[in-house]
């Protein structure tokens, strides 16, 4: 999908056009994906709402987002916007009431229906009647979530892959609700941001995750009956079928609290014991050992 082409008045209006405008983005939750879903989108020239539960952790957000793009600016032939620039397209706040503003919000919070259905109360409350909902989930059924709202047309899933600003492409669910209009909307932001919609059908886990939480959690147990080391283990996949990384970097990378998130929903969504988390990946949970956010997973990242 093409970038919409640019107006003088702006480059995303649609005006008079009859379709959804997108040109103030909501994105809930700072964590490592909300905080690059923040920067690719005031880097794409959208209007960015941050949402998060405390202003310390909006401000670590910040902080990271304006790191991150003078990190990136290092490795680009041809500079965009700078820090200031894109930070200015950002407004951060604790408080949800912001998102009356929102053409489109996409949610980031814990893999916990509990959390995600409270979220979507205070959104379907708070939004406006046009606004579309994309849930950015690992594994939970889009028609479970459309079901929290009263607008299930307006309700897709979205799922952004870390990190975020240099991913090309990003897995799009259809729920069985889930409007042409709706769908077409999450496809023209996606052009905005120079990303490619894959649609797949809704499912635990759709095609993405369904996949790679057996691989990584099979990674795990190989590990743990010490068939192979971290190292080795990796090593195959980016050396022998030409990855670009391991299952078990892929996994520093995702998050192994997320990892083990994903893999009850699954467990619990199929009744299927090949999704049964492997009790190594359970002790690292409850170690602190969560990957590269946390400083230590399979491999340490402290330095």
């Amino acid at each position: 999908m093409s970038a919409p082409s640019l107006l003088a008045r702006n480059p995303h209006s649609t005006e008079g056009s009859g379709i959804v405008p997108l040109e103030t983005v909501g994105v809930i939750g700072a964590g490592v994906i909300g905080v690059g879903l923040a920067h690719a989108l005031a880097q794409s020239g959208l209007r960015t709402l941050l949402i998060d539960v405390s202003d310390s952790i909006l401000q670590a957000a910040l902080g990271q987002i304006r790191n991150n793009i003078r990190f990136q600016r290092l490795f680009r032939e041809k500079a965009g916007d700078g820090a200031e620039e894109i930070l200015a397209r950002i407004k951060s706040s604790a408080s949800y009431d912001v998102l009356q503003e929102a053409d489109f919000v996409i949610e980031n919070v814990t893999e916990k229906l509990a959390v995600k259905a409270e979220v979507y109360r205070q959104l379907d409350t708070i939004c406006s009647s046009r606004c579309i909902f994309a849930a950015n989930t690992s594994a939970i059924p889009i028609a479970r979530i459309a079901a929290m709202t009263g607008r299930p047309a307006q309700v897709l899933g979205m799922h952004f892959m870390n990190p975020v600003p240099l991913k090309t492409a990003v897995e799009v669910i259809r729920g069985p609700h889930t409007s042409d209009e709706t769908l077409a909307a999450a496809g023209r932001l996606l052009g905005v941001m120079g990303k490619k919609a894959i649609v797949v059908g809704d499912s635990p886990g759709f095609v993405s995750n369904r996949v790679l939480m057996l691989t990584i959690n099979e990674a795990i147990f190989l590990v743990q009956e010490k068939v192979g080391s971290p190292e080795v283990v990796d090593e195959i996949f980016r050396t022998c079928f030409e990855h670009k990384m391991g299952p078990l970097e892929t996994a520093d990378l995702i998050g192994l609290d997320t990892i083990l998130l994903s893999l009850e929903v699954l467990h619990g969504e199929f009744k299927d014991s090949k999704f049964r988390a492997c009790p190594l990946l359970r002790q690292m949970v409850d170690a602190g050992l969560h990957g590269r956010k946390s400083g230590r997973g399979f491999y340490s990242y402290e330095d």
